[in-house]
């Protein structure tokens, strides 16, 4: 894979399909300056780089919920190991990452908050870090998930407070149990532009309701680790699924979700409402085998990644792959559409504006695939 962050030759792009945000996918060129797009239109440089035809140039790839990949996972706390990571991703397309916590002790979540941080304000090739996504310790035991129940709290403000502290202010997404008195953490959240996501939850659909009255526009891997729909109680799922605004993560490797949960979700809520994740762990790119996650045993067998007692612990799903099951699945959605699901969806739900489309002003950070949906490289 490619990557050439921070180096300064590469002007730009040159008569090549591009996906423009506003046009769609059209033959065209765009000029880089100082990391960032200066023009839309003619480029006659001769440093500027012209694809193949069967090539397609698209915004880098977000993945806002990852917690390891190539043997190394975020809880590690390790500059190497969180580097390694940025490595590795490129090569399935992602150029912008939220390393994700795990429920584990505070002091070990806090010293992975200033790892992440440490790491990001030093960053200098490979996915950029662009913010934490915390998940845990604040959620319900009833659907800890992988996530260790021995260390699930109840919502926490001091805690919290501490968390983003250390942190910096690099918090860019949290999942917490709004039910567990996560409502008291939702204006520090807000102050501090953090993303508030229901998971790992079971709340009632007035619950649910009520979190997204509060503010909370987003539910992590939706369908898993949280109350489904009933039809005396329509839980999160269904409470989810009636609010327009709020968007849904999708763990789409086809072992979380059944194509057919995939189909309805995309029916009721639309794909300009659903991002897909990966929800890695440390066996991402490796063989078969037994590794861990949280400090649990983790047994990766056909493709799935599974606690000893069967519980589901994060996938070993590549964002490209997401993509190929999702275009097989609902082969009726256009090219655009399922770039979106990884781009432009993560990046409004981050409410970050200059990555996840490529427009004017925006981060030169890109993807090159092919119409079958393979990575050729990433700039």
């Amino acid at each position: 894979m490619n990557s050439i962050k921070g180096e300064t030759h590469m002007k730009g792009f040159k008569n090549s399909y591009i996906y423009v945000e506003g046009e769609g996918i059209v033959k065209t060129s765009i000029t880089i300056d100082n990391g960032r797009i200066i023009s839309i239109g003619d480029n006659e440089s001769d440093d500027a780089i012209q694809l193949d035809d069967n090539h397609i140039l698209v915004p880098g790839f977000i993945d806002q919920h990852i917690h390891g990949c190539h043997g190394h996972d975020v809880m590690e706390a390790s500059k190497e190991a969180l580097q390694e990571m940025a490595n590795e991703l490129l090569q399935e397309g992602v150029t912008f990452f939220c390393p994700t916590t795990m429920s584990m002790s505070i002091e070990d979540i806090k010293a992975a908050l200033r790892n992440v941080t440490k790491v990001k304000q030093s960053q200098n090739k490979g996915a950029e870090i662009i913010g934490i996504h915390l998940e845990g310790p604040f959620l319900n035991r009833k659907y800890h998930g992988a996530q260790a129940m021995t260390n699930i709290i109840e919502g926490d403000e001091e805690v919290l407070s501490n968390f983003i502290k250390i942190s910096g202010n690099e918090i860019r997404m949290m999942t917490f149990a709004y039910e567990q008195n996560g409502k008291v953490m939702l204006p520090m959240m807000q102050e501090h532009d953090i993303t508030p996501s229901l998971g790992h939850s079971d709340a009632t659909a007035k619950q649910a309701l009520e979190a997204f009255e509060d503010g909370v526009h987003c539910v992590t891997h939706c369908y898993n680790a949280m109350r489904g729909i009933h039809h005396r109680d329509i839980g999160v799922v269904g409470a989810a699924f009636l609010k327009e605004e709020v968007m849904c993560e999708l763990i789409a490797d086809l072992k979380h979700v059944s194509e057919e949960a995939i189909r309805l979700l995309f029916k009721v809520k639309g794909p300009d409402k659903i991002i897909l994740v990966s929800d890695s762990m440390e066996a991402k790119y490796l063989p078969e085998g037994e590794y861990s996650l949280g400090g649990q045993k983790v047994i990766v067998k056909d493709g799935a990644a599974r606690l000893e007692d069967g519980t589901l612990a994060g996938s070993v799903l590549r964002l490209d792959q997401a993509l190929k099951n999702i275009h097989k699945i609902i082969p009726e959605l256009s090219l655009t559409q399922l770039i979106d699901l990884v781009t432009k969806n993560p990046a409004k739900n981050l409410q970050i504006n200059d990555i996840g489309s490529i427009a004017l002003n925006k981060k030169a950070r890109f993807t090159v695939i092919d119409r079958d949906l393979n990575v050729i490289c990433t700039y």
